[in-house]
């Protein structure tokens, strides 16, 4: 192998590893952002990391990493993970949180319809009554 391929293969791995520093940092602040419950800014971001995510398994289709490159792979990998898996299981949670919000709505205007034309007849017959005592 000449010197100049292995010094492309150098920059071509350090590249790789690189990016997925650069998505470690990324999802790192995703979790930050789920810790603090800013639940609009994490799908932002999320579609970017999505995006980022397409672009480096391109590119680590065509590179091949060293042992020491695979390990500090690895390593990242590691940690990417365990963010994520944290973010989902805040994101389920936070999901499962909206749905009964949404069910308990729902409820709420099952009962409005149901006793709002009810409600509308007692005002009603009310008012009549009280227009026929001041007539008598």
């Amino acid at each position: 192998m000449s010197a100049s391929t292995s010094a492309h293969d150098k920059n071509a791995q350090q590249s790789l590893l690189n990016s997925y520093e650069m998505l470690l940092s990324r999802v790192e602040h995703m979790h930050e952002l789920a810790n603090a419950e800013q639940w609009a800014e994490l799908i932002d971001q999320r579609t970017s990391y999505v995006v980022l995510v397409e672009q480096l398994r391109e590119l680590d289709i065509t590179v091949s990493l060293d042992n020491d490159a695979l390990q500090r792979k690895a390593a990242l990998l590691e940690r990417i993970l365990e963010h994520d898996v944290d973010i989902r299981r805040r994101l389920v949670s936070r999901r499962d949180e909206l749905g009964k919000l949404i069910e308990v709505s729902q409820r709420q205007r099952d009962l409005h319809r149901a006793y709002a034309p009810q409600q509308g007849s007692e005002v009603a017959y009310e008012a009549d009554e009280a227009d026929s005592t001041r007539s008598s």
